[in-house]
């Protein structure tokens, strides 16, 4: 007697959870918005003042937002996972100086900026174990090894300082010069932001990021490794400082004990403005360099148009703080949006 068992049918993959489809637009709409604003911005001080989108003036802007695009790119990333790093302007500190401490005695540029990078992931690594295996808060830790290496840099620079005379002629035309208004530093930071962007988006581990910040727990008892993600996105973090303090190096010339001090404000602030959101779980790289773009906007736009650039800091205090509050309102309709869906569907069940 021949028994024939019934075909084996799958299960269809379960449809995308509606939570994170509902964020997820809202936070692509928080970049489309801060978007529009650079855009208007730009535009308005182009009327106001017809030389400053010049060749050059466009060229200079690039030039002035590259340095922070990589940090608030590496910054994003950590960010997502529902954690920060403070260190990220002392890492581009030190790196930025060991990098022209080799370049001054003859050394490689590629040698100098991989020695750079590889200093920032260092730090990465001591960032990452502290915050995944001790079990530290990111706040904590990241502060304590922003003075902890801010002192090392002091210690090791002192009354040193390196400048652009001491560096090969071919690294320093690197920072400054590029395709037509195109600097080479815009169109490397642009292939380093499209790589992690790819990552984040098309890669398991990359997107085991954002399933950490959106719930550290869930993700543990999904069978997410944790700790291994945490030190993937410091080191990621770190090695992106290190980058910046080589092209750093190379876009001004001049590096000292007091290089990338204040910085981590910054990159903060152009992460939370550009729709990263700090309670982690939601944005993209892509949001963070528009963060950047408009902060350091900001910076030339003001004189431009004739208004002292005191202001910069109060401005970008006053966005970071609209960008918390929108943050918190967006999140609380998210929220009651998912209760109501929640609460019509127990309705439909029931009928």
């Amino acid at each position: 007697m021949t028994v024939t068992a019934d075909p084996v049918r799958q299960r269809p993959a379960p449809p995308p959870d509606a939570s994170r489809r509902l964020v997820d637009r809202v936070f692509k709409a928080r970049e489309l918005a801060v978007a529009l604003v650079l855009v208007l911005m730009l535009g308005a001080t182009q009327l106001s003042n017809t030389e400053f989108l010049s060749e050059q003036g466009v060229k200079d802007l690039l030039l002035n937002a590259t340095i922070l695009v990589l940090v608030a790119t590496g910054q994003a990333v950590v960010v997502i996972t529902r954690n920060v790093d403070l260190s990220v302007g002392s890492v581009l500190g030190i790196s930025a100086f060991a990098a022209g401490i080799h370049l001054r005695d003859g050394g490689s540029p590629l040698v100098a900026v991989l020695l750079a990078v590889g200093l920032g992931a260092l730090f990465g690594v001591l960032n990452g174990a502290l915050v995944s295996l001790g079990k530290v808060p990111a706040l904590v830790v990241t502060l304590g090894t922003l003075y902890i290496v801010r002192g090392i840099d002091s210690i090791w620079v002192g009354s040193r300082q390196i400048t652009a005379d001491a560096l090969p002629a071919g690294f320093v035309d690197f920072g400054h010069d590029g395709i037509w208004v195109l600097p080479y530093l815009a169109l490397l930071a642009t292939a380093v932001l499209a790589g992690v962007a790819y990552y984040l988006r098309s890669y398991h581990s990359g997107r085991d990021l954002y399933a950490l910040g959106s719930s550290p727990e869930a993700a543990r008892l999904a069978g997410i490794p944790v700790r291994a993600r945490i030190m993937t996105a410091y080191v990621l973090c770190g090695a992106l400082a290190g980058l910046a303090g080589a092209l750093y190096l190379a876009r001004f010339g001049n590096v000292d004990s007091a290089t990338g001090n204040g910085y981590e404000l910054t990159v903060v602030s152009a992460v939370v403005v550009g729709g990263v959101a700090f309670t982690g779980g939601s944005g993209t790289v892509y949001g963070a360099a528009l963060g950047a773009l408009l902060l350091t906007s900001i910076n030339s736009v003001l004189p431009a148009i004739g208004v002292s650039s005191v202001w910069v800091t109060a401005i970008n205090g006053f966005l970071l703080l609209l960008a918390i509050a929108a943050d918190r309102i967006l999140a609380l309709r998210v929220a009651a949006a998912l209760r109501k869906k929640a609460a019509r569907t127990r309705s439909a069940r029931h009928a």
